[in-house]
């Protein structure tokens, strides 16, 4: 889908380049519906064809909010359509859990959960940011110094991954993950975390 508005670019800018050249009598009849005094540039600005970025925030990712129905056609609205989706089941503890996968060129990029509405939502995308800025990739000390206080063990898939609580939020959670060769159930040293990497934002109800 991205690499559609890549090509989308590419060739609006090119048709732009014919439309601002020309002489003789195809200039005149140009100047006639094109006038640079009256056009806005800004319109012409990749960022403002296709809306703004998706954002991690306490209400949600996007459009995605407590309040999305857990159905194709919400889910898609809710992320502008940016991503293809694929629906899943698998069972935890007991239990079948159903959600949907958005990818794109292949590759997952969210996972979305939940019974009738959303409930979590995972973010793999670093195009995507939280609310502070932050972004999968960026270094735990770019917003820690500790962990104490701030993390705990990640559970389930990411066992041995460190959870860190946005600072100031109440939903969204840090995934940290990097080179540990210490026991399980330990939690590394803060010298050791300082260069782990965020591996997924995660929003909880």
């Amino acid at each position: 889908m991205k690499a559609v508005r890549s090509m989308l670019l590419i060739a609006a800018v090119a048709l732009s380049g014919c439309a601002s050249s020309g002489s003789g009598a195809d200039s005149s009849q140009q100047a006639s519906w094109w006038n640079p005094l009256t056009y806005h540039w800004s319109s012409a600005l990749p960022w403002n064809w296709f809306g703004s970025t998706l954002t991690a925030t306490e209400q949600g990712v996007g459009g995605l909010t407590a309040s999305t129905a857990m159905k194709e056609d919400a889910i898609k609205d809710g992320l502008k359509g940016d991503y293809t989706l694929r629906q899943g089941m698998r069972s935890q503890n007991g239990q079948v859990i159903a959600f949907w996968q958005a990818l794109d060129d292949g590759k997952v990029k969210l996972v979305i959960y939940g019974q009738s509405q959303v409930e979590r939502i995972e973010v793999m995308d670093s195009a995507i940011a939280s609310s502070d800025g932050s972004k999968v990739g960026d270094a735990f000390s770019n917003k820690f110094s500790k962990a104490f206080d701030n993390c705990t063990l990640a559970s389930g898939t990411d066992a041995r991954d460190v959870a860190c609580r946005a600072p100031g939020s109440q939903h969204l959670t840090y995934v940290y993950h990097g080179d540990w060769h210490g026991p399980e159930g330990l939690m590394p040293s803060d010298d050791t975390l300082k260069n782990w990497k965020i591996s997924k934002i995660v929003w909880q109800r």
